[in-house]
C-alpha cells in the first residue's frame, strides 16, 4: 500500500530527476487503487480481488514535445524508466502513469472521438473502416469505447508496429 510518505518521497525524487536533467518541472503527484479484476474484467465470484497502486504523475514543462516525442515513444519509454527507479528507491511495486502536459488525457480524448465517428461512418457507408496503426495502449482503449456498440465488428489486424483496428459495421 503506498503512504503519504511513499507520495513525498516520490515527488521528491522526480523533482531531482528532471532537476538533473536540467528541466524545469512542476511536479504533481497522487496515488490511486484499482482493481486488477476490474482492469482484466474477470470478474466472477471465486477470484480473490486484487488491489493495485498506481502513482499518477502529472508534469508541466514549457517544452513538453521532448519528453513526449513522437506519437507519444519518448513518453512510454521515460514512464518504464521512473517505474522501475522508483520501484528500486520506494522498495514497493506500484503502477506508474506519467502524463506530461496533458498528453495522455487529450489522446484519451481523442481516440474516444476517433472511436465513436469511426464506426458511425461504418455504420452509415456500410463499409469496413481501418484506423492508422496504434499501439496496444491506445487499441485497448477503442476497444473499450466500442465495446457495447452491437452494430458492428471491432478488430485489431497486422502485425507490431503496423497492428490497427478494423471497424467493420454488422450487416458487411
Amino acid at each position: 500500500m503506498i503512504t503519504s510518505e511513499d507520495i513525498k518521497k516520490v515527488k521528491e525524487l522526480i523533482e531531482e530527476f528532471f532537476q538533473k536533467m536540467t528541466i524545469n518541472a512542476q511536479v504533481n503527484v497522487r496515488a490511486n487503487t484499482f482493481e486488477l479484476e476490474d482492469i482484466l474484467q474477470e470478474k466472477s465470484d471465486t477470484a480473490q480481488k486484487t488491489d493495485r497502486d498506481v502513482i499518477e504523475l502529472d508534469i508541466r514543462i514549457d517544452d513538453p514535445q521532448i519528453l513526449i516525442g513522437e506519437r507519444g515513444q519518448t513518453l512510454n519509454e521515460t514512464q518504464k524508466i521512473l517505474r522501475a527507479f522508483l520501484n528500486k528507491k520506494i522498495g514497493k511495486i506500484f503502477y506508474l502513469n506519467l502524463d506530461i502536459n496533458d498528453y495522455k488525457k487529450k489522446k484519451i480524448d481523442y481516440l474516444h472521438q476517433l472511436a465513436k465517428e469511426s464506426a458511425d461512418e461504418a455504420v452509415l457507408s456500410n463499409k469496413e473502416i481501418s484506423l492508422n496503426p496504434m499501439s496496444g495502449y491506445e487499441r485497448r482503449i477503442v476497444h473499450m469505447v466500442l465495446a457495447e456498440r452491437k452494430d458492428i465488428l471491432v478488430q485489431s489486424t497486422g502485425q507490431e508496429p503496423y497492428r490497427k483496428i478494423s471497424i467493420k459495421p454488422l450487416s458487411l
